[in-house]
């Protein structure tokens, strides 16, 4: 095989001169290396290795796969020694740090939370069994206070001017009206207080009437008009037993979700809404309350039984799950947490009324069914 099969020029080193004088390129001349001695002593040219068809191939035979960067850019640059990689890859054998297990928070102060809601209870009953009348003056301040913090989170986060003197005055007129007169006397009161609100708005510019009023209406049902209820549970016989009741069922129901959710809650209910809310929380709030309901009605209520107290358990564990996602809805829609700062580890008296106010009617109306209005 000679030279010329490559297409190579000869290389330095390789033949020295021969009788047509020196090549280019060539080692200097000198006796030892003539031209035919040369071309029988040439080296053969280091041919690469080339892989059996089989390996890492093309499909092309003969063609071996290229391997490695293609261009310059692609060839890994030298560091300096004791230079630290900007972005190291992690050892594949090497361990991992394991993140520290977190401890479940309940997210507020629980010292001020027991304290305001034991001191809140202590208001509630002592009012509740001395004088019925005390009590509702309680829940008519609990109505306005709930409307103030209402309006002033619809103005400040949607600029919604909910006119709050009527609903105030309003609020207040519903539930002495459903203590005295009944659902007539709450139906005549809600009526009065949406007028009072239409009329009361016309004062101002026309701009935005419409969502003011409409704000104003929700409001004026959302919470003095479903609070009636509380008061007209109160005018039978056993009316204190009754409130009593209602309201150690919707705690009892929270509580069970709560503890049963931060246990063992693993499947999300309404992650839209409310993420804490599980549904093994809501399991738990049904099997408190059914069990809470069975006692009360047992025990507590004239005339009632275990069976009945599990049919209104169970109602008031799905109405008070509503009732807190209703209010998650809304705070979601405000872009804020709670509704106030009144109550510390609480929020505000919305906060505590979320789910109270729409199991009112469904326990009062319950409890009509099963044992008589009284």
């Amino acid at each position: 095989m000679n030279n010329s099969s490559w297409g190579a020029p000869p290389q330095a080193g390789y033949w020295g001169p021969s009788d047509q004088g020196p090549v280019q390129g060539a080692a200097p001349a000198g006796p030892a290396y003539d031209a035919p001695e040369a071309q029988q002593t040439r080296p053969m040219p280091i041919v690469p290795d080339v892989p059996d068809d089989g390996g890492d191939q093309d499909d092309d035979r003969g063609a071996a796969r290229l391997s490695g960067p293609l261009f310059r850019d692609d060839m890994p640059q030298a560091q300096p020694y004791g230079a630290v990689p900007q972005n190291p890859e992690p050892m594949p054998d090497a361990p991992q740090p394991v993140p520290a297990p977190q401890k479940k928070s309940a997210g507020r102060d629980l010292g001020a939370a027991i304290g305001v809601g034991v001191g809140l209870g202590a208001v509630i009953i002592a009012s509740l069994f001395i004088v019925k009348a005390v009590f509702v003056g309680v829940i008519a301040v609990a109505v306005v206070v709930g409307l103030w913090e209402l309006t002033k989170r619809l103005q400040e986060r949607k600029g919604i001017k909910a006119p709050l003197v009527p609903l105030a005055v309003g609020g207040a007129a519903m539930v002495v009206a459903g203590y005295v007169r009944g659902v007539e006397g709450a139906w005549v009161a809600m009526a009065l207080t949406a007028l009072a609100v239409l009329v009361w708005r016309m004062t101002e510019s026309p701009e935005g009437y419409l969502k003011d009023v409409t704000a104003g209406a929700f409001a004026a049902f959302y919470v003095p008009f479903l609070a009636t209820f509380v008061a007209m549970m109160l005018t039978a016989d056993d009316g204190p037993w009754r409130v009593l009741t209602f309201l150690l069922l919707t705690v009892v129901s929270d509580t069970g979700a709560y503890a049963v959710g931060w246990r063992f809650g693993k499947k999300k209910l309404a992650p839209r809404i409310s993420p804490g809310k599980t549904r093994e929380g809501l399991a738990g709030a049904v099997a408190f309350a059914m069990v809470a309901g069975a006692l009360c009605l047992q025990f507590l209520i004239d005339d009632g039984t275990w069976w009945q107290g599990l049919l209104l358990g169970l109602a008031v564990a799905a109405s008070a799950t509503l009732g807190d996602l209703g209010e998650s809805m809304i705070k979601r829609d405000l872009g804020i947490k709670d509704m106030g700062t009144l109550l510390p580890g609480h929020g505000g008296i919305m906060d505590r009324l979320d789910s109270l106010l729409p199991t009112a009617p469904v326990v009062w109306l319950l409890l009509v069914l099963f044992v008589g209005s009284g």
